[in-house]
Parts: C-alpha cells; structure tokens; sequence
C-alpha cells in the first residue's frame, strides 16, 4: 500500500503562484506514474500533469507554460509549481501514483485563485 499526503493549496489572487508538494509513503517502490488532477466545482475531475518513469512530462493545454512537475525521487515527492494563476484554476487538486497494476490518491487540497 501506500499513502499519499498533499499539501500546499490555499488561497492566493490572480497572477499569483503556489507550489504543492505530495509526500508519498509505504510501498513505494510500486509507483511508476506520478501525476496531478483537479476538479473543480460541478465539473469533472481532470488530469492537470504527469511525470512519467522516464522522467518525461505532460501537461493539460489550460496549464501549459504556467505549471511545472518534478520529483525527487529520494523523497518520494513530487511537486506541481503553479505560476501565473487564474480563477479558473480554482479546484481541489489531488496527487495520484500509479502503475499498470495499482492506483493511489492523496485525499485532495484546496486551492483557490482570487479575481
């Protein structure tokens, strides 16, 4: 098993940044995947980012050149730095670690963009 724990998230005004950080724990020899999601009120939740074992990434088309993913695999943590934030990036955001074979969620943090 293992546990993923995010945080980070808060309230900040438009423009602004955030950097979020989720600890893993256990198992985690067994993540491969590293990624980033969100959902935001009354919408569904989506992928925002994700670094593969390769070290290549992935980016949604609404957070490119704005957002960034890395690890430190020696912690294993990762981290989304969030750059030039707009209010429509308003949701809970919520790590995720996975492998052909198993999945894991952090339990979500909320961040809120002001206009």
């Amino acid at each position: 098993q293992v546990q993923l724990v995010e945080s980070g998230g808060g309230l900040v005004q438009a423009g602004g940044s955030l950097r979020l950080s989720c600890a893993a724990s256990g198992s985690t020899f067994s993540i491969k995947t590293m990624a980033w999601h969100r959902q935001a009120p009354g919408k569904q939740r989506e992928s925002v980012a994700r670094i593969n074992p390769d070290g290549s990434t992935l980016y949604v088309d609404s957070v490119k050149g704005r957002f960034t993913i890395s690890r430190d695999n020696a912690e294993s943590t990762w981290y989304l730095q969030m750059s030039s934030l707009k209010p429509e990036d308003t949701a809970v955001y919520y790590c995720r670690a996975y492998s052909l074979t198993n999945d894991y969620w952090g339990q979500g943090t909320q961040v809120t963009v002001s206009s």
